[in-house]
């Protein structure tokens, strides 16, 4: 597993620490979680955002975003971001409100 320890408390951190997020590793890294649905996931040189379909357009505008693929198709509404945008504090903050404006309106999930 590629867990990269700063990045995830940089995430938590932009995320607000809401004490209804938990975290699960998964993808490779460590995954924050809200009602049982995927936020975001932090691993070595990049992190991922569940921004939702209808905010995804607006999110691949950013420097350092592409779409996320799985099983060689785009998984929509779930983007990446890598490179030197990674370390804009502003940019992930972004993101993560992107996130949580979406995950936040989803129906908890039964533990």
């Amino acid at each position: 597993m590629t867990r990269d320890p700063a990045l995830e408390a940089r995430m938590l951190h932009d995320l607000g620490y809401p004490a209804d997020i938990a975290s699960k590793a998964m993808f490779g890294g460590l995954c924050y979680m809200l009602n049982g649905h995927m936020l975001c996931a932090a691993r070595k040189g990049r992190a991922m955002y569940r921004v939702g379909p209808d905010a995804q357009d607006k999110a691949l505008t950013f420097a350092g975003t592409e779409p996320m693929i799985q099983g060689g198709r785009a998984k929509r509404g779930f983007i990446w971001l890598s490179g030197d945008p990674l370390e804009d504090d502003g940019l992930r903050r972004a993101l993560a409100r992107m996130s949580l404006e979406f995950v936040s309106h989803l129906p908890a999930k039964d533990a």
